[in-house]
C-alpha cells in the first residue's frame, strides 16, 4: 500500500509539472510598469487602469494567438532607479511578453538599458523631449514637434505673446524641451532677455515666490506667457498660487504640455478658465470611436465621472498596434514584432489615422485647448492632418543632421545624414 501510494503520488506531481508549463504557454504575459505611489502617481495610476482594461477587452475577443493575456502589475513608486530594476524582473522573472510603462522622462532613460541588454520591448505613451530612438522602445506620445514647437507657434501668431516663461519640473523633459524652444524661439526673432527659465523639483509644493516672479516679468507692458513643463501633484499647487496671486488667462496665459483631464480633476478649476493645454488628444473631442472609447472608460471604472487623457489614447493606440503587430508576425518574439510594428495604422479617437514611423514615433494631430470650468477643454486649434514625430529637433546643432531609421539599409536610431555613419541606438 505504501509503495502504491507513492507510486500514485510521484504520478500526480508528474501530472503537475507537466501543467504548470502548459498553462503558460496558453498565456501571453504583459508587464504594466507605472508608478502607483509617490509623486507620479497622480497620472501614472490612471494609465495602469487604462492596460488593465485594454488586456481585459482582448480576452473578450478571444485573447492573443489563441492565448489569454496576463499582466503583471508592479509598483516603480516614483523611484527612477526602481524602474529599472521592476523592468529587469519583469523581462528576466516574470518573462513578460511585452512593457506598457514610464512617464517621466528619468524613469524611461533608467529602463532603456535593460530593454536594450535583456532585448525587451516597452511602449511609452507621454509626451516628451524626444532625442532619442531606440530599437526596443515605441514612442506614443508626442515629441516637441507634436507639441512644444505648436503651441510657441500658438502663442505667437494667435495670441501675440513676445515674453515667455519656461516654467518646468527638474529633469530631463523640461530641460530638453526647453533647450529645443530657446533655440526656437531666438530663431523666430525672440532675445535672451525676453526668455525667462525656472525648474523646481519633483513634488514643488510652494511657489508663492516663483508666481511672484512670474507676475513680475509679465509686468513689463509685453505679452507674456508661460510654457509649463511641471510634471506630477506639483501642477495643483502652481495653478492654485497662479490663482491666489490673480493671474488671469488675460494677463499670463500658461500652455501646459503635462495637465490633462486626470490632474484638472483634483482642482477647483473655475479660476484657471482660458489657461491652455497642447495635446493630441482632448476628451471633449466629438467622435465615434472617442465616445465608445469614454462610455467603456466609465463603465469599467464603475465612475460615470471618470475622465480620459492624452496618454490614455497613448496607450490605446500602442496597445492595440502591438496586437495587430503580433497578429501580422504570428508571434510576440520582440525581433519580429519590432519589425511588424513599423508602418501600422490604427485610427486615433480624435479622428484621421495614426502610423508608426521607421523611427518608432507615431503620427499624430495637434490640439490646443483651453481650461473649461468643468474641467474639460475646449479646443481652439488644431492642425489639419497629423504630424509625423521627429526624433531628433532640427533647432539642435547636435542633433540637426540626425535621424532614426529602423529599416534596411540605416537599422540605426542614431544616424548622421552627412557622414553616412552610426553611432548607435541613442
Amino acid at each position: 500500500m505504501k509503495m502504491k501510494t507513492l507510486v500514485s503520488a510521484i504520478a500526480l506531481t508528474g501530472a503537475t509539472l507537466i501543467a504548470l508549463p502548459s498553462l503558460a504557454a496558453d498565456t501571453i504575459k504583459v508587464g504594466v510598469l507605472h508608478s502607483l505611489s509617490g509623486t507620479m502617481a497622480i497620472s501614472e495610476s490612471t494609465l495602469k487602469d487604462t492596460v488593465l482594461m485594454l488586456i481585459k477587452e482582448q480576452n473578450a475577443k478571444g485573447g492573443l494567438l489563441g492565448k489569454k493575456l496576463v499582466p503583471v502589475v508592479v509598483d516603480p513608486a516614483s523611484n527612477w532607479p526602481l524602474f529599472a530594476e521592476k523592468a529587469r524582473e519583469l523581462i528576466s522573472k516574470d518573462h513578460v511578453s511585452v512593457i506598457f510603462g514610464c512617464w517621466t522622462s528619468v524613469s524611461r532613460k533608467s529602463v532603456l538599458p535593460v530593454l536594450e541588454e535583456l532585448n525587451g520591448l516597452m511602449f511609452y505613451p507621454v509626451q516628451f523631449e524626444g532625442e532619442e530612438s531606440s530599437k526596443n522602445i515605441f514612442y506614443t506620445g508626442a515629441a516637441p514637434n507634436q507639441q512644444a514647437i505648436p503651441a510657441v507657434n500658438y502663442l505667437i501668431n494667435d495670441l501675440g505673446v513676445k515674453r515667455f516663461v519656461l516654467a518646468g519640473t527638474d529633469y530631463v523633459y523640461p530641460r530638453t524641451t526647453n533647450k529645443i524652444l530657446e533655440a526656437y524661439l531666438k530663431s523666430k526673432g525672440i532675445p535672451a532677455k525676453d526668455i525667462m527659465v525656472n525648474y523646481t523639483p519633483f513634488g514643488q509644493s510652494d511657489w508663492q515666490s516663483i508666481v511672484s516672479q512670474i507676475k513680475q516679468f509679465g509686468s513689463q507692458g509685453v505679452k507674456t506667457a508661460v510654457i509649463s513643463t511641471i510634471n506630477g501633484d506639483a501642477n495643483v499647487p502652481f495653478y492654485k498660487e497662479l490663482a491666489n496671486q490673480g493671474i488671469s488667462s488675460e494677463d499670463i496665459p500658461v500652455v501646459a504640455f503635462s495637465v490633462g483631464e486626470q490632474e484638472l480633476s483634483g482642482i477647483d478649476t473655475k479660476p484657471l478658465v482660458g489657461h491652455l493645454a497642447a495635446w493630441n488628444y482632448f476628451e471633449s473631442v466629438d467622435t465615434p470611436e472617442n465616445e465608445k472609447f469614454i462610455k467603456e472608460w466609465k463603465a469599467y471604472k464603475h465612475d460615470p465621472n471618470a475622465v480620459t487623457n492624452d496618454p490614455m489614447e497613448a496607450t490605446y493606440i500602442g496597445f492595440n498596434m502591438w496586437v495587430d503587430a503580433v497578429k501580422k508576425a504570428g508571434t510576440t518574439n520582440v525581433d519580429a514584432v519590432e519589425k511588424a510594428m513599423i508602418g501600422q495604422k490604427f485610427p486615433n479617437l480624435t479622428g484621421g489615422m495614426a502610423v508608426m514611423g521607421k523611427n518608432h514615433y507615431l503620427s499624430k494631430p495637434v490640439l490646443i485647448g483651453e481650461i473649461q470650468d468643468d474641467g474639460q477643454f475646449e479646443t481652439v486649434w488644431q492642425t489639419d492632418k497629423t504630424v509625423p514625430g521627429d526624433a531628433w529637433s532640427n533647432y539642435l546643432p547636435s542633433s540637426k543632421n540626425i535621424i532614426a531609421d529602423w529599416t534596411s539599409p540605416i537599422n540605426c536610431g542614431h544616424y548622421n545624414t552627412v557622414t553616412k555613419q552610426c553611432s548607435g541606438g541613442n
